[in-house]
């Protein structure tokens, strides 16, 4: 096996054509995948910014939500959000989350939607947002 870029509060996410989209783990802003028939890392495109503790959904439509997450220190939270669209192996921007969040929950609802919900800032947050990508 090939290895990747050694990271840490990165996200996995299994997508549709069976490989996985590894992203961020500061200082890194780039993702990876991982194809699990070869066994092999290969490069893809970059986020915006560097980002960990971040959330990831795989969509519906095939595109992967990168939300929140922390930049390097001294920042806090972010509130930004970005796709990742496997078949161009491109991040491109979409809506700011309304509150900055790392290590929150997201929950695919059944009707498309993304349910992301607590995490932290500067403290635990008790609120939770929907996003919706038509």
């Amino acid at each position: 096996m090939t290895a990747g870029v050694d990271r840490a509060d990165a996200t996995a996410t299994l997508l549709s054509d069976g490989r996985v989209l590894i992203a961020g783990g500061p200082p890194f802003a780039s993702g990876e995948l991982y194809d699990l028939t070869s066994g092999t890392f290969s490069p893809t495109g970059s986020m915006a910014i560097s980002r960990g503790r971040q959330t990831s959904a795989l969509l519906r439509n095939g595109f992967v939500l990168i939300a929140g997450g922390a930049p390097p220190p001294p920042s806090g939270a972010s509130d930004s959000a970005e796709l990742y669209d496997p078949q161009l192996g491109i991040f491109g921007p979409t809506g700011s989350m309304t509150t900055a969040r790392s290590d929150p929950t997201v929950t695919m609802l059944s009707d498309g939607r993304v349910l992301i919900a607590g995490g932290v800032d500067s403290g635990p947050l008790a609120s939770a947002e929907l996003y919706t990508h038509e």
